[in-house]
């Protein structure tokens, strides 16, 4: 049955491989369910209704990828939209959380409209081949870096070297963060490390499950070193075994819950967003920042993970153009993420979206629904085991960030690098999605200096008409972050 219904053999995989994509994805991405309550509840919002809710909304938005596109690909409350939620949107704009939630929705739905509507089709098929080899690259410098950050490797120093240019005239000597490599004399940091050689053996010796083993491995040699260490009277730190008690009041998080369920319909939410005339362009313009971003990070997750893995052939993205409703599973794909934003949102977080952390999971063989489905199983487990889930240290997740990161690295050996026309795009798209830690960045940059090539050397009439629109938005979309400093 499960054969029949997400075709193992034709997509080149089985259904041991798929556990184990489907455990790896998990584990690389579980940080959310702690860390997205942490930070939304800064607004306000009560910290149990947020787990629920980003637990929920994650394991829907996953099931629906999983059993609707068939792709192995899970959601959850994404890392910067909800620090935009928090920081831009309530405490910058003083928006109330209601009000952000009933924004959310609203981003949902647009994207669900652009998605029926094939708008958000025809922007991937506008997407010149060099970039979308350049976002799948990019990708891979995003994930690694973020790895080498989660596993402490970096640390970052004043640089007494770099100037600034006063309103006066005057340059005085400034500083900025400059990143270094750290020195090796901390537990965690040296844990990191033991992970990532572990990972790096396995994975040339090509064993099966490598990236979970690792994991596993690297939390189990945390736990044992912590052990030790606190019977010794020395406390290394590496494992947080006060998770075990975070959420263990699950009667008080349902009870929060009904406090986040629906309050973006309520009237301190979709019923007051409207009312003051004077803020409405700056709601308008609140929504498309959060629909602009969501969308080009989901485009950019597909575009550079699922051509480079086969998840999404040639032939599904020529079905995806030609069809109509949702026979691709690209179409479904979708259409899956877009409407986890509104469920998010229903029940009480920030735009739910597709990891990039998806990457691990199809690193380690994963490339049917089946990897999503248990994940989604996952999340909703750690309702009550959450606090075994805390204490997989990030330790112990960085090293599969960074071997799926050299993976997907791959795809820049594509782009004819000898020539300037293609190199130049390719290379902001591909270095702006780490440095400006966001992928819809770097898209943009990569739209940006793409259109510039073209103008420069008289070929406007060979860029599409989607590709214009799209470059012109994130312009504009600069612009008004600029002028409202969102």
């Amino acid at each position: 049955m499960l054969e029949s219904f997400f075709k193992f053999k034709e997509n080149g995989t089985k259904l041991s491989t798929e556990v184990v994509a489907g455990f790896t994805t998990f584990f690389t991405m579980a940080y959310i369910i702690v860390v997205n309550p942490i930070i939304l509840s800064k607004t306000g919002m009560p910290w149990g209704g947020v787990f629920l809710a980003t637990i929920i909304a994650a394991a829907i938005g996953t099931l629906i990828m999983g059993l609707f596109a068939n792709v192995p690909y899970a959601q959850a409350p994404g890392m910067g939209l909800n620090a935009f939620f928090t920081f831009t949107v309530c405490f910058g704009l003083n928006f109330k959380w209601q009000q952000a939630l009933f924004m959310v929705f609203l981003c949902g739905i647009i994207n669900i409209i652009i998605t029926v509507t094939k708008i958000r089709k025809a922007i991937i098929k506008a997407i010149p081949s060099s970039i979308q080899h350049a976002i799948g690259g990019g990708i891979g410098i995003f994930i690694a870096y973020i790895g080498l950050k989660d596993g402490g490797f970096l640390k970052f120093t004043s640089d007494p070297g770099t100037y600034q240019l006063f309103d006066s005239g005057t340059v005085v000597a400034s500083s900025s963060a400059v990143p270094a490599l750290v020195s090796f004399n901390n537990p965690a940091v040296i844990l990191a490390l033991v992970g990532l050689l572990l990972l790096a053996v396995l994975l040339v010796l090509k064993v099966r499950g490598a990236i979970l083993i690792s994991i596993i491995g690297t939390t189990l040699i945390g736990i044992i070193a912590t052990l030790i260490g606190d019977n010794m009277g020395a406390s290394l730190g590496l494992i947080d075994f006060s998770k075990f008690s975070t959420t263990a009041d699950i009667g008080k998080s349902f009870s929060e819950l009904g406090t986040t369920f629906g309050a973006a319909f309520g009237a301190e939410g979709a019923g007051s967003l409207f009312t003051d005339a004077s803020k409405i362009p700056l709601v308008l313009v609140t929504i498309f920042a959060f629909s602009l971003s969501d969308t080009f990070d989901t485009i950019g997750t597909f575009v550079g993970t699922g051509r480079r893995s086969g998840i999404f052939s040639a032939e599904d993205e020529k079905a995806m153009e030609n069809s109509s409703g949702f026979k691709s599973k690209m179409d479904r794909a979708l259409c899956a993420d877009a409407v986890a934003t509104s469920i998010g949102a229903v029940f009480g977080t920030s735009n739910t979206t597709t990891y990039v952390e998806s990457a691990a999971g199809i690193g380690a063989g994963g490339r049917t629904g089946f990897t999503s489905v248990i994940t989604a199983i996952l999340f909703l487990i750690c309702i009550v085991l959450a606090p075994i889930v805390g204490i997989i240290p990030a330790a112990a997740t960085a090293p599969a960030l960074i071997a799926v990161g050299i993976m997907m690295m791959s795809s820049f050996k594509e782009i004819k690098w000898d020539d300037l026309d293609e190199a130049i795009p390719a290379f902001f798209a591909g270095v702006f999605m780490a440095f400006c830690y966001s992928i819809s960045y770097g898209i943009a940059a990569g739209f940006i200096f793409y259109c510039l090539v073209k103008i420069c050397k008289g070929q406007v009439k060979q860029l599409n008409p989607i590709l214009i629109i799209s470059t012109l938005l994130f312009i504009l979309n600069f612009v008004m972050l600029a002028i409202l400093k969102l």
